[in-house]
Order: structure tokens, then C-alpha cells, then sequence
């Protein structure tokens, strides 16, 4: 039997954090995760969930607060799924992520090399170049934004958001103001009716150039061209407008479809020195500064000379693989993205890079191909997504054997659990360093240098 029963009052004190950003108390041993807690908290819970080994509790009460915590400053940081520090001070938070990121290399991996000093944001807020709102009704039949609180699509209305730069919380407000204005139809997405699903928007930070992309269930807006008008009249940054079209039940905020209404359906920004466009679907990082420290620490791991190659997976629009390409003689990325795929040759292109391939296709197949190509990268450069490299990659790094091979991850887990296999097959972790791309959320980014053992 629990050591806890549902609905009855407990006090504890929070003794570690989740990588949820839940904090951790213990009665008589028992588990319970209760949210918007900090290390260090005497607090009064209720427990709302209570399961086998573990429960889940909501605050009654701050008893004691932490040393580690300060007053929130978002009026919606409670109920919005975007944060979870926003009530712990930057340099608490930089611990704890340093701390959770060598625990997974430790637990997951085996690895119990101790991490370099995460590297912290010089901003924790408005460091965003990418937002996604979706549009909702309120109780009165307006058109709002803001975000899914967590594990809902309850939209918790947020035209303010601390992590945007003011601008995007600016034009987000604006296209809610036309919609109400001309009494445009906003999608309901129990009836699977209206139009305006979503405004999608990205900032370049070294130009100032900012896209709007509607996610709408029509490939053609109601009034779209007082809508150009309108936004770009008011935000000379406005570069370019998209419409995606969207019209299935799902999930998936973009649909297959885009039309370009204004300008010509890309931005440019600067990467390392390298100018880049990107595309509405284009992978790029959401915090332009911190990624530029991240990708100077991969490329130095790399050790790259004018004589070798260097193989990029998980490329997305190249700007890793590109950062590095004047240091080696070839470069080869691989990407599954059509879109990105052409972002990442024009980007090659903008930049006078005449030693660059880029391959359309998902990464395992990639491989297969250079493979029998005889292709022999000297050092290799993986990105993949969160839920880390396919068994079919792994296998083949190990037969290319590369002399290092370096890791960028926003996942810890699925790196350290990548790191292990390699390591079971010839590679050693040198080293790995903790990077913070997003101040107040529960997300961490991790790069590796792995050495093929002689």
C-alpha cells in the first residue's frame, strides 16, 4: 500500500527535480513529483494522483522556501506548458541542468566522466527566434493566442510571452486584432470548422527580418490582401507572409502545403559568419547566440584539417556543416527535409562554398549510399532529433570509423544511451559539455567528442 493516500495533506521537503522540472519529495521513501517546486521548499501538497511506486502532488502551501528561489514574473507561468524555472534563480537553473545532464551520461550511458562547466544563456528571456501560437476562442467568441497549457490543447491565453523578443509578441496580437476586426472564422478543433489555426513566426537576429506563417485550413486567407497590408504596414521588419495549408485533423501544426502572399518565403540570417535562408519548415536552432557558442564548441571537438572530410547527419539547413566548411576539403551533410535540403545547397551557394554535398534522404539510407560509394569521412558531426540516432547510423559510424565523432544532442538520455553503444564498439568519451538554448524550460543541449579507441 502507497505511503500516501489521494486527496490527504502532506508536508515535505523537495530534494531534487525531474527532468520534467517536477520537483522530488519523499514520504517514508515513496515518491511524489510536485510541480513548481524548488530544491530546498518545505511545502504543505495535496496528493492528486497516487500510483504503485510514485504519486503526484499540487502545492497548498510554500512552508519554507528554497534559497534558489524568486518571484515569477509571468502571470501565466503556472498554468502555460512552456516554462518550468521561472521561480528559481539562472544560475540555480544552470546547476540543476549540469547536474541532470551528467546524471543520464551516468545512469543511461555508464559514462562517469564528469561534464565541463555548462555554458549558460547571456539572456533568459527574449532569446526566441521561433514561436508557434495557436489561435482559440475565449468565452466570449473572440480570437485569442497563446499556448497549450501541458499535456493539453487548452489554449492558456498569452499575448506576452517572456521568451519572445517584444516584436513577435507584437505581431502575434496584431493578426488576433484583424481577425476579430473583420470577424474571421478561427478553427475549432473539436467540430473541425474555421479557417486560422495557427500564426508561426521566425526572426533572424543579425538582420531583424521576421516571417509570418498562417496555418490555415483554406490555401487561400478571407482578406487576404488587407491582411498583407495590414501587418506589414505596422512592421516594416516583415519580410515575408506564407499561408500553409492545414485542412486534416491532427496533431501536426504544418501541412503539406505553402503559398508565399508577400515577399519570397524565406529569411537570412548569420551563423558562425555563414549567411543561411531558412524556409518555413527548416530546422534552426530558437536561440541564434547560444547556438553559435554550441557549434564553435562542436567544430573545435572536430579538430578539422584542410586535408579531410567531414560528414554532417541530422544537417537540417547545413549551418553546422557550413560553420566548418573552410576547414576541410569536402564536406558531406544528409538530411531528410526536401526543404531543407535545397535551404542547405543555397545556403552553400550564398557563401561561395563550392566543396559541399548535401544528400536528400533519411540518414540510415544516406550512409548506406556514401558507404557504397567507398566514402571514408575523417571526422563526423551527428544531430539528430530527440529521440536520438537510428541503430542503422550508429552501426555504420562504427564501420566508417571516423577518428572523432561529435555529438550534439537535446537529449541527454538518447545521447547517453548513443554514447554507450559506440563505446561498447571501439569509441571512448573524451568529452562532453552541457549547453543551456533554453533559459526556463526543462530543455538541455549536450555535445560530445568521442575518440576512436587505436
Amino acid at each position: 500500500m502507497a505511503a500516501i493516500q489521494k486527496n490527504n495533506s502532506y508536508e515535505a521537503v523537495i530534494i531534487g527535480m525531474t527532468s520534467e522540472g517536477n520537483g522530488v519529495a519523499r514520504i517514508d521513501g515513496f515518491a511524489v513529483f510536485i510541480p513548481n517546486t524548488a530544491i530546498g521548499d518545505r511545502v504543505k501538497f495535496k496528493a492528486v494522483k497516487v500510483l504503485a511506486h510514485y504519486g503526484y502532488g499540487i502545492v497548498e502551501e510554500i512552508l519554507t522556501p528554497s534559497p534558489d528561489r524568486i518571484e515569477n514574473d509571468c502571470p501565466v507561468f503556472e498554468q502555460c506548458g512552456g516554462c518550468c524555472y521561472r521561480h528559481i534563480s539562472y544560475e540555480a537553473e544552470c546547476r540543476l541542468k549540469q547536474q541532470q545532464v551528467q546524471d543520464a551520461f551516468a545512469r543511461l550511458g555508464g559514462i562517469t566522466l564528469q561534464p565541463e562547466e555548462i555554458v549558460g544563456g547571456k539572456e533568459a528571456s527574449a532569446y526566441r527566434n521561433k514561436a508557434q501560437f495557436p489561435i482559440g476562442l475565449n468565452s466570449d467568441k473572440k480570437a485569442v493566442t497563446g499556448f497549450f497549457a501541458s499535456r493539453s490543447h487548452r489554449i492558456v491565453k498569452s499575448d506576452n510571452c517572456k521568451l519572445l523578443p517584444p516584436l513577435m509578441n507584437e505581431i502575434a496580437r496584431d493578426v488576433v486584432r484583424f481577425i476579430n476586426k473583420n470577424k474571421l472564422k478561427v478553427y475549432d478543433e473539436k467540430a473541425h470548422t474555421g479557417v486560422f489555426r495557427h500564426v508561426y513566426l521566425r526572426y533572424a537576429k543579425t538582420t531583424g527580418q521576421v516571417m509570418v506563417c498562417i496555418v490555415s485550413t483554406a490555401p487561400n486567407l478571407p482578406k487576404e490582401e488587407a491582411f498583407v497590408q495590414f501587418l506589414t504596414s505596422r512592421h516594416p521588419k516583415i519580410h515575408t507572409i506564407v499561408v500553409n495549408h492545414n485542412p486534416h485533423r491532427t496533431n501536426v501544426i504544418l501541412g503539406e502545403g505553402e503559398r508565399i502572399i508577400y515577399g519570397d518565403g524565406v529569411i537570412t540570417d548569420t551563423m558562425c559568419g555563414v549567411t543561411v535562408e531558412i524556409s518555413p519548415k527548416a530546422f534552426y536552432q530558437v536561440n541564434h547566440d547560444q547556438a553559435q557558442r554550441l557549434y564553435e564548441q562542436a567544430i573545435d571537438y572536430a579538430q578539422l584539417r584542410p586535408d579531410k572530410t567531414l560528414l554532417d547527419l541530422y544537417c537540417g539547413i547545413g549551418t553546422i556543416g557550413l560553420s566548418a566548411a573552410e576547414r576541410v576539403k569536402l564536406l558531406i551533410g544528409a538530411e531528410i527535409i526536401p526543404e531543407a535540403v535545397k535551404n542547405a545547397e543555397r545556403n552553400a551557394s550564398l557563401n561561395g562554398f563550392e566543396n559541399t554535398r548535401f544528400l536528400c534522404a533519411d540518414c540510415s539510407e544516406a550512409v548506406k549510399t556514401l558507404e557504397t560509394e567507398g566514402m571514408q569521412p575523417d571526422a563526423l558531426i551527428v544531430d539528430p532529433p530527440r529521440k536520438g540516432c537510428a541503430p542503422e547510423v550508429l552501426d555504420t559510424i562504427v564501420r566508417f570509423q571516423p577518428s572523432r565523432v561529435v555529438m550534439v544532442s537535446c537529449n541527454a538520455s538518447t545521447a547517453a544511451r548513443d554514447c554507450k553503444y559506440l563505446e561498447e564498439r571501439g569509441y571512448r568519451v573524451e568529452k562532453y559539455r552541457p549547453f543551456d538554448l533554453f533559459p526556463r524550460t526543462k530543455h538541455t543541449e549536450v555535445v560530445v567528442l568521442m575518440i576512436k579507441e587505436k
